[in-house]
């Protein structure tokens, strides 16, 4: 059961994975997150923040997606590896388990009320997987 339980996260965490990949690639290269109003483009790069006057808020915008991105590709590698190479540590660990829960399901509630229907699917199928995982592997 410890076997096909590893798959499931696997298989979950391959969804964050590709999502942060694409999401990188889109953050840099091509025009998927650049407003549709290009007067707001130049605002965006001509107005700085409040905290400081070091950036603008173009540039907030391409960091925060860019470590956004980070975020989930890191939990893909590191859940991915875990339940592939050390599903004993993993399935082990009640502290990691709930991490992974607890972060899958913050996605999931951020792609609800901030992002579109593909993301939030995407997501519930990783945390759904995550879970069946858990659930088996519990039994």
């Amino acid at each position: 059961m410890i076997a096909t339980a590893s798959g499931l996260v696997a298989a979950g965490a391959a969804v964050p994975f590709v999502l942060g990949l694409v999401h990188l690639l889109y953050t840099f290269r091509g025009r998927m997150l650049h407003p549709r109003d290009p007067d707001l483009y130049v605002r965006l790069n001509e107005t700085s923040l409040v905290i400081t006057r070091q950036t603008t808020m173009w540039r907030a915008w391409v960091g925060f997606n860019a470590s956004h991105s980070y975020g989930l590709i890191f939990f893909g590698l590191v859940y991915g590896y875990l339940a592939l190479v050390h599903g004993e540590i993993l399935f082990n660990s009640a502290f990691l388990q709930c991490v992974g829960l607890v972060l899958l399901s913050g996605y999931a509630v951020l792609a609800r009320l901030y992002w579109f229907r593909f993301p939030f699917r995407a997501i519930l199928l990783s945390a759904a997987l995550y879970s069946a995982a858990l659930i088996l592997a519990w039994v």
